[in-house]
């Protein structure tokens, strides 16, 4: 069955290109067939997958499919290959399994939307883009998919275009992720320059036996990748498009956050921790990036009112986690809690469209209320996902996998006490922002009536995705020994360090700490949240944090009106008087000749025997 494999993305793209050429002739019933149905083969493929992988390890524990050379010049000669190890075959069970029930759930969801193929048609090129990107065996293909899921990620974020708010958004998360882009795309340079090959195994065999721990190649190839992994994943500098692109459906957001785009720079760092381990400044700069943005984007979650926004921010800090496990050198650790991530934040995205959709639209969480016995299932559910995302201890698959990168960040050869101290801070910072938006979801009076209740196909992703928000967790040591074949299997543990338990026991405190703040300010005395923003030092940290701490600000300042500026300056450059006279010689000629279009016969059969008699002339002359 592993022979299959080339099919897993094959599905999706063939459906997206029949949704695309035949939608409009499409019945609705059908397109969400062709929609979701593809996606479901492809889940069905890639457990088959599975379990050929795991019955009869292949050779090395990874396979190789060649499907065709795809360029042949001068000596580069990259293939349309697919590459399956452990970690491929990881992410590829979650994104398809996770992205097939976003399409269930999104059958109903969209289902009054006018764009409905349309919507499937970028939904699946999406994932297939997704696929392409986890299965490529050289950079150059995993580059592909990876601008793949850059272009699907434009078109469904403004996928209400008639609304220009929706645009802004879907072109400001477009430019950014390209200028992380650009700096992959150099280091695929590089690397391809000084190594010879863009085959990810042949390209990490030959760095490691090249290029010695530190050498500058390694160094500055792992800060280019880096600088790719931090646009597509959204971390500091270029997380300010993320929150943004909530004005796309909310499927959208589910797929976007837990299963394609953000996660495809997690991947990048795992598929390449060879190269990273050789250039220990890069891998340090990985951790305190991670550190840093799941701080900041805690912070302002605290601050927002737009129940996706909050989502969107957390999205944020839980990729800081990862980003911070991998800088550690915990790699199975940080693709421990995408995988749980996954579960928990698909489950809170689908909730938040059950309550926004009930609601007539209604984002903010301070319009809501007392929706536990109006939607019984979605508040079971999503009080599920937002305990394993705050990390309930011993009992929810986020505590294990956060908590494990937590213990790790400080513990690890490469682990920090400051690290550690961060992942605690981000911990409290979950725990207030989640149970903030809970009770002031669910509990309280009521606010808004509810319209409309969810129907079968958005009711079963949930309680799927919640008993998987549980659950996962225990996979932890099964995980770990699948893992083992394509990550390093251990952290090297500092010796007189914490140990894990009492790691464990301090984040559960802080757990405790950070519910009983959360229903002290939004549940028992709501004025005191009030309170807190009235002196001026908490309005304008609100304010600031509010806003992003100011990111957007300083780069309209330091980038944007700059250019504008230069551009209004340069309007009227020679270059510009050049085409512009090109313009105006045009409409004089178009004026003149538009002129002789009199309809007269007599004048056309003139001007008809005037041009022969000059022919004729030049050519007797000549």
């Amino acid at each position: 069955m592993i022979g299959l494999l080339w099919l897993i993305p094959a599905l999706p793209f063939a459906s997206a290109l029949i949704l695309a050429l035949l939608g409009s002739r499409l019945s609705k019933r059908r397109a969400a067939i062709i929609g979701v149905g593809s996606i479901g083969v492809s889940l069905v493929i890639t457990i088959l997958v599975a379990i050929g992988f795991l019955h009869t390890p292949p050779a090395g524990n990874a396979y190789t499919q060649f499907l065709w050379t795809w360029i042949d010049v001068g000596g580069f000669r990259p293939q349309i290959g697919l590459y399956l190890d452990s970690l491929s075959l990881l992410m590829l069970l979650v994104v398809t399994f996770v992205g097939f029930l976003i399409h269930v759930y999104s059958a109903e969801f969209m289902i009054d939307d006018d764009g409905y193929s349309r919507f499937f048609a970028y939904m699946n090129l999406f994932v297939a883009s997704m696929l392409t990107l986890l299965l490529g065996n050289n950079l150059l293909l995993l580059y592909l998919g990876w601008e793949g899921v850059g272009l699907c990620s434009y078109l469904l974020i403004g996928f209400w275009y008639r609304d220009p708010a929706n645009g802004r958004a879907a072109q400001k998360a477009f430019i950014l992720t390209r200028i992380g882009d650009t700096a992959m795309m150099l280091g695929l340079f590089l690397l391809f320059t000084r190594l010879g090959t863009l085959g990810i195994q042949d390209l990490m065999q030959r760095a490691s036996a090249q290029w010695p721990s530190g050498s500058s190649y390694a160094v500055v190839a792992a800060f280019l990748l880096l600088g790719g992994a931090v646009g597509k994943s959204a971390q500091l500098p270029l997380q300010v498009w993320l929150p943004d692109a909530m004005a796309g459906p909310t499927p959208v957001s589910a797929l976007l956050h837990a299963a394609t785009m953000v996660t495809a720079g997690v991947y990048l760092i795992a598929r390449t921790h060879v190269l990273f381990s050789l250039a220990p400044a890069a891998q340090l700069a990985v951790a305190v990036v991670g550190a840093c943005t799941l701080l900041l984007a805690g912070f302002s979650a605290l601050t927002q009112h737009d129940i996706k926004r909050i989502l969107a921010y957390s999205t944020i800090s839980q990729i800081g986690y990862m980003f911070l496990a991998l800088g550690v050198g915990a790699w199975q650790a940080a693709l421990f809690h995408f995988m749980t991530h996954a579960f928990f934040k698909a489950l809170l995205f689908l909730g938040a469209g059950v309550i926004i959709n009930a609601l007539n639209e209604e984002h903010s969480i301070f319009r809501m209320g007392g929706l536990r016995k109006e939607l019984p299932v979605a508040f079971w559910t999503f009080l599920i996902a937002g305990c394993s995302l705050a990390g309930l201890p011993f009992i929810t698959a986020g505590f294990f996998s956060k908590d494990l990168i937590i213990w790790d960040a400080g513990s690890a050869q490469n682990g920090h006490p400051a690290l550690w101290l961060a992942g605690i801070i981000g911990a409290l910072l979950t725990a207030l922002y989640t149970f903030r938006m809970i009770f002031r979801v669910f509990f309280g009076p009521l606010g808004i009536p509810v319209t409309k209740r969810p129907g079968f196909r958005m009711t079963m992703p949930l309680v799927v995705l919640g008993f998987l928000s549980i659950v996962g967790g225990y996979l932890k040591q099964p995980l770990f020994g699948f893992l083992g074949s394509a990550l390093p299997s251990t952290v090297e543990i500092q010796t007189g360090g914490l140990t894990e338990i009492w790691s464990e026991v301090i984040a559960g405190l802080i757990f405790l700490v950070g519910l009983y703040f959360a229903y002290l300010f939004h549940l028992q005395k709501r004025n005191l949240a009030d309170v807190l923003v009235a002196n001026p030092i908490g309005r304008m940290l609100h304010q600031w944090w509010f806003a992003d701490w100011g990111f957007d600000w300083m780069y309209d300042k330091v980038f944007v009106q700059p250019f504008i500026w230069a551009t209004q300056i340069n309007k009227g450059d020679f270059v510009d008087a050049f085409y512009t006279g090109i313009a105006w010689l045009t409409q004089v000629f178009y004026r003149g000749l538009s002129d002789t279009e009199t309809g007269r016969v007599r004048w056309y059969a003139a001007s008809v025997a005037a041009g022969s008699v000059v022919f004729i002339a030049v050519v007797l002359l000549k």
